[in-house]
């Protein structure tokens, strides 16, 4: 599991409760290239409404758990109306080339960068669950497939059975009962069996849900799809920890919950992979090393400033990020052109 959450049990709950969210997708313009801090966090007052959280969450483009990351603690189901919650909407772009595609599993974000604009639009996706995992590769669009049927993979079809008692037909027809959604976007790598494709439930965005594939809201899907051109260059990474030094100098780590790789794994606890950049960054005298391994303890999902020199309790961010720290402690082949073979 990526969190400690029952994915089930969430599930079940969203399926009756969620809805689409409508909103336009989450646009930021690109900073600077020596640049990679973008957004703002905003503060939501939760209304007497019984809306849960993945409502919330829709409503603000974000994934249901990095709400939960940002808000540690907070029922799924139904988040206590009057209280305060965080929307996570300022993040470190990804450590990877400004073009085309870049998801980030460990963030379960999709980031666009169109061409010729000075731009990224960010989606929060549903990836595959565990020993399902979506894989890390540099691919590419080779198919749009509008209204797509869903031809499941003799593998999905075993396991429906097995697990569920569900004998799936061999081909589900395109419309709204398609587990595929409206929109489909097939990836050139192997078999061409992964896509980026939409739901016809909408939860599980920002959870490990899929068998591989990568889910976007239907209002999502359906905004990257009329953008995203055929042949346009998809890479997916894996990177928990991300860091960034701005052009002003101050220094910011951003730490999500790893992907867990088993049963037994905690992504509050697990050890975190970081690559030779974040290294070299959190060694050198002027970023806090004692922020930085607070702020890896924490793994909010949301850039804490570690500079050197700077008063922790001076930077909201930061103050923000030890709070709840403290309060928290340790808890927590290629198919016709609309008939898709897919991992879903």
């Amino acid at each position: 599991m990526k969190r400690a959450y029952s994915l089930p049990a969430l599930i079940f709950a969203f399926s009756f409760s969620a809805i689409a969210a409508g909103a336009s997708a989450a646009t930021y313009p690109l900073p600077p290239p020596d640049s990679r801090l973008i957004g703002e966090n905003v503060t939501y007052t939760v209304p007497a409404d019984n809306r849960s959280l993945e409502k919330i969450a829709a409503e603000y483009q974000i994934g249901l758990l990095g709400m939960l990351e940002a808000n540690p603690g907070t029922d799924p189901y139904l988040p206590k109306s009057g209280s305060t919650l965080t929307i996570p909407s300022q993040m470190l772009l990804p450590d990877a080339p400004r073009k085309g595609i870049v998801v980030n599993l460990a963030e379960l974000r999709l980031y666009y960068y169109p061409a010729g604009e000075n731009r990224v639009i960010v989606y929060p996706i549903g990836i595959g669950q565990l020993g399902r995992n979506t894989p890390v590769m540099t691919t590419a669009i080779s198919q749009k497939i509008p209204n797509p049927t869903w031809t499941p993979t003799a593998n999905i079809r075993k396991r429906y059975l097995e697990e569920e008692g569900i004998t799936l037909p061999g081909t589900v027809p395109a419309g709204p009962e398609n587990p595929m959604g409206l929109f489909a976007l097939r990836l050139s790598a192997g078999k061409g069996t992964y896509l980026i494709h939409g739901t016809n439930a909408d939860f599980g965005i920002g959870m490990r849900v899929s068998s591989g594939c990568i889910r976007l809201r239907p209002t999502d899907i359906e905004d990257l799809f009329n953008r995203v051109p055929k042949g346009t260059r998809v890479q997916i990474m894996n990177d928990p920890v991300k860091t960034s030094v701005e052009p002003d100098g101050k220094r910011y780590i951003e730490v999500h919950q790893p992907l867990s790789r088993n049963d037994q794994d905690d992504p509050q606890t697990m050890a975190l992979q970081m690559s030779a950049k974040v290294k070299k960054v959190l060694s050198q005298t002027t970023t806090d090393k004692q922020i930085a391994k607070q702020a890896m303890a924490r793994r909010s999902g949301m850039p804490v400033l570690i500079s050197a020199g700077i008063e922790p309790d001076k930077i909201p961010a930061v103050k923000q990020s030890l709070s709840l720290q403290n309060a928290e402690g340790n808890s927590a082949a290629s198919a016709p052109v609309n008939a898709v073979t897919a991992q879903q």
